[in-house]
């Protein structure tokens, strides 16, 4: 029970201690670049994966040398 309270309280502590608005501030030197567009976004961090997921299934598959039943 103690275990969880401490748990707990440090979970609690660590959230309220790391404000997500402190990433809105600029450091010196930043230099974010232009932004990427929703197609781009979407076949960066869907379709890319996806592909990669096949390709190495599909090598997987080809080059299986188990015997088949």
């Amino acid at each position: 029970m103690r275990a969880g309270a401490v748990a707990a309280g440090t979970t609690l502590m660590m959230l309220l201690m790391s404000s997500p608005a402190l990433a809105l501030t600029r450091d010196d030197g930043d230099d974010p670049g232009q932004g990427i567009g929703v197609g781009e976004t979407l076949g960066v961090f869907v379709g890319l994966p996806i592909v990669l997921f096949l390709v190495i299934a599909g090598l997987v598959m080809v080059l299986d040398r188990s015997k088949k039943a």
